[in-house]
């Protein structure tokens, strides 16, 4: 690789930060993101669908005992959550969402689960085995950048 300063012929587009009224604006019109999580030095990262209420974020997870996303849902404190879109050539805009992660104390019935997420994605997993369950994140951190 050749040494050479600054950008050279790279391609790029500026990006500022995004204000409280455009992250939420954002937030209220996605239905999914990647949810970032951790066992150890081993990093984790799923798509999930996300309802947002106030400073906390829901997530309906599909968790079986003695699976990967189990694991790591347990050993995260911390977790990060992005949301992001890209509309070429140069609109894009991304949140990112950290705070503590946990199985949410408030109880939702099965209803309130279909209103607020979009169907449960099930892969290869027999029903049976699945237990869907809601986690909240409490947002401690918000960084939101847009084109």
């Amino acid at each position: 690789m050749s040494e050479r300063p600054g950008m050279g012929d790279v391609e790029y587009t500026y990006t500022r930060g995004m204000d409280e009224g455009a992250v939420d604006e954002r937030l209220a019109g996605a239905e999914t993101g990647v949810l970032a999580l951790a066992v150890g030095d081993d990093a984790y990262a799923i798509p999930v669908a996300f309802h947002r209420e106030g400073e906390r974020v829901y997530f309906r997870l599909a968790v079986h005992e003695g699976s990967e996303k189990a694991a790591s849902l347990e050993s995260t404190a911390r977790a990060a959550f992005v949301v992001y879109d890209t509309a070429p050539p140069d609109d894009s805009w991304s949140i990112v969402l950290r705070g503590p992660i946990r199985p949410a104390e408030r109880d939702l019935d099965d209803a309130t689960i279909n209103a607020l997420f979009t169907p449960l994605r099930v892969f290869d997993e027999s029903i049976e085995s699945i237990e869907p369950t809601v986690y909240e994140l409490a947002i401690e951190t918000v960084t939101g950048r847009t084109t």
